[in-house]
């Protein structure tokens, strides 16, 4: 699903115009993202939770090649759903 296809469903949902749905997505996508950067953990009740979390130094292996390689520290982005989308993805 693209940004496109859900502002295609929230206008045959709603019958705002596609001009101000986008404005509002894109202000969604936003708000979400400046919170994340700013390191803030983002929940959203009963769909989930964005979290930053922090990966430590490690060291990995090529696949391909078999040599081991070192993973250098970084920050990354987790999703987690909540209890009630778990619930419904497993019927």
């Amino acid at each position: 699903m693209t940004k496109a296809d859900i502002v295609e469903q929230v206008h045959e949902s709603l019958g705002l115009t596609k001009k101000d749905i986008a404005k509002v997505v894109d202000e969604v996508f936003t708000s979400i993202r400046t919170e994340i950067l700013e390191k803030d953990n983002v929940k959203i009740s009963g769909f989930g939770n964005f979290e930053v979390k922090k990966r430590g130094r490690r060291i990995g292996r090529n696949p391909k090649t078999g040599v081991e390689t070192v993973i250098e520290p970084r920050t990354v982005v987790v999703f987690r759903p909540s209890q009630i989308f778990k619930d419904e993805v497993n019927g």
